[in-house]
């Protein structure tokens, strides 16, 4: 599975590296998670810079999208020719939203007559958005799903995980990366939230 993380200037560290780390766990031949950036170069909200490992044309193309947040996107989600690369298609791609990442998906129109989570800043945005915000980690319908909480960027790594690999392997690499001591309450609560939502993995190359 090809991931696009989408990172635009002032991203927030944790919602686009820890979902990528997630995801690259996975070993399973084609699966790679990579910053995807409409420039070269990448600055987060506390001045880390990176290098792009995609151009963001990279969105069209890949098995899923992780819209990741940060402190300039409301600005993104107005920006229109960012919103005409962006040309997604939920009917074959998985499309996830950190935070306020919603107010891009609601943007491009993925999220009519659907609820998101975001984070508790960008709420008030999102409800002038017209989105509905749910109060609650992770929500997902169909192929689109939203988290809110920097942290809960673990839920839409393994929600995709688990659709494109399998509840068994979204287990094993959440289990991996969860604190010593805490392996199996931590993993446990993860696939809970998870769960509330699972359908069936589908195969890659397969529509779902």
């Amino acid at each position: 599975m090809r991931t696009a993380v989408l990172t635009f200037d002032g991203f927030n560290e944790l919602d686009s590296f820890v979902a990528s780390a997630i995801l690259n766990r996975v070993n399973l031949p084609g699966w790679k998670a990579e910053i995807t950036s409409p420039t070269p170069t990448v600055t987060s909200m506390n001045g880390v810079r990176v290098e792009r490992q995609r151009p963001l044309s990279f969105a069209r193309e890949a098995d899923f999208v992780l819209v990741g947040s940060g402190i300039k996107t409301r600005d993104i989600a107005r920006d229109a020719a960012i919103l005409r690369e962006l040309d997604l298609d939920p009917r074959r791609q998985l499309i996830g939203a950190q935070c306020s990442g919603a107010l891009l998906l609601a943007a491009l129109g993925l999220l009519d007559g659907v609820p998101a989570c975001t984070d508790t800043v960008t709420k008030p945005w999102a409800v002038e958005a017209g989105i509905t915000v749910l109060e609650q980690p992770f929500h997902a319908v169909g192929n689109i799903a939203t988290a809110g909480g920097c942290l809960a960027s673990q839920y839409l790594a393994g929600w995709a995980i688990t659709r494109r690999a399998g509840h068994r392997q979204a287990e094993e690499v959440l289990h991996y990366v969860a604190p010593v001591g805490q392996k199996d309450e931590y993993m446990a609560r993860a696939m809970a939230v998870i769960g509330a939502y699972e359908v069936p993995a589908v195969p890659e190359g397969a529509a779902g």
